[in-house]
């Protein structure tokens, strides 16, 4: 059975500003490209040049991944936990 709703046009779940785009893609969009487990160094070979979004601006995984001491991810989860660790957390810069 239908919605009632199916002829009204939904509203975006998040309203975009009228800025310009942020540089760089966000950590879980990176992570998805990957099947886990991984080596770091296959996750440098792969993606090293992919820009990530940081909240001390712009930076490529490869130098994210040198300030990261663990040489083997098991999980997504491991991964982008061991990234938040170097890069920390708060919010992006947008201009």
């Amino acid at each position: 059975m239908a919605d009632d709703n199916d002829d009204e046009e939904e509203a975006p779940a998040v309203e975009l500003g009228d800025g310009e785009p942020v540089e760089g893609a966000p950590l879980p969009r990176v992570s998805a490209r990957f099947t886990w487990a991984q080596q770091k160094s296959e996750v440098v070979r792969k993606e090293g040049d992919t820009v990530v979004r940081t909240p001390d601006g712009p930076r490529t995984l490869e130098s994210i991944l040198e300030d990261v001491d663990v040489p083997y991810f098991e999980t997504r989860r491991e991964f982008e936990d061991a990234v938040r660790d170097a890069i920390g957390t708060g919010p992006v810069p947008t201009e």
